[in-house]
């Protein structure tokens, strides 16, 4: 009984912005749980590369390359994948950083930001959310940040994107939770990623993390799997509109 609440066998899970990074952790880890798993990116050789390592494992999986900032592309995308069977499962991760002054930040990047980080969200959400709504039952994770509560200098616009992510998360819930959805949202810490490559490489940065964060490191990608199978099983039938924060304790310390 104790693992059926973490068990995915059966479960069908589309995992956004998932060819490297957190994103492709968090696909490894809802395979290893016994999901088959849906690839998304627009690198497709990284795509490819990243599908072959999971077959390699054993592992049932498939690809859709498709814009996850283009709400027309969306929906017939995802519409294909729920032809080859259901979406039980969505991770919305897809997602972009740049970093500069907030007086000189270039406007075009703003707006990317904002497609990227926030419009993906709600395009892809309500895509799956349409089947799963038919369906009476559903799991979606939306990516979030420590930047949904903090800031930091020269990333005000991806602060913002990534509060628009956890309240959309709470508006997700609201509205779909009634049709036996849970609309859940991670918000991961400072992890060692390939967006954060140059934080990582940088070693002034990295003395100030470890000693802002109460864990002292940065985290590792293969430490949000936890969270992403909890809120994906059985275990979280009654978690919804909530974001969870995976990040040694950076925010809640001064």
């Amino acid at each position: 009984m104790a693992f059926e609440l973490f068990d995915l066998t059966g479960k069908r899970a589309l995992v956004t912005g998932s060819s490297q990074g957190i994103g492709f952790a968090i696909a490894q880890g809802l395979a290893d749980h016994g999901a088959e798993v849906v690839l998304n990116g627009r690198d497709s050789d990284k795509l490819a590369a990243a599908a072959a390592k999971l077959a390699a494992c054993g592992h049932k999986v498939s690809t859709s390359g498709f814009d996850v900032t283009s709400a027309a592309t969306v929906t017939e995308a995802v519409d294909a994948i729920e032809k080859a069977g259901p979406i039980d499962i969505l991770v919305n991760n897809a997602g972009m950083q740049f970093r500069s002054p907030l007086e000189d930040f270039p406007v075009e990047r703003w707006e990317q930001l904002l497609a990227t980080n926030v419009s993906s969200v709600f395009y892809v959400g309500q895509a799956v959310a349409r089947h799963m709504i038919k369906r009476g039952k559903g799991k979606i994770i939306n990516i979030a940040s420590v930047q949904s509560e903090l800031a930091r200098p020269n990333i005000a616009p991806y602060t913002a994107t990534k509060g628009a992510v956890r309240n959309l998360t709470r508006g997700m819930c609201t509205d779909w939770a009634k049709y036996g959805l849970q609309v859940n949202a991670i918000a991961p810490g400072y992890f060692k990623t390939p967006l954060n490559q140059a934080l990582v490489d940088d070693p002034a940065f990295s003395a100030w993390l470890e000693k802002r964060t109460p864990a002292a490191r940065w985290g590792n990608v293969d430490e949000l799997i936890g969270a992403a199978v909890f809120l994906s099983g059985s275990a979280s039938s009654f978690v919804n509109g909530h974001t969870l924060y995976v990040d040694g304790g950076i925010t809640i310390s001064l």
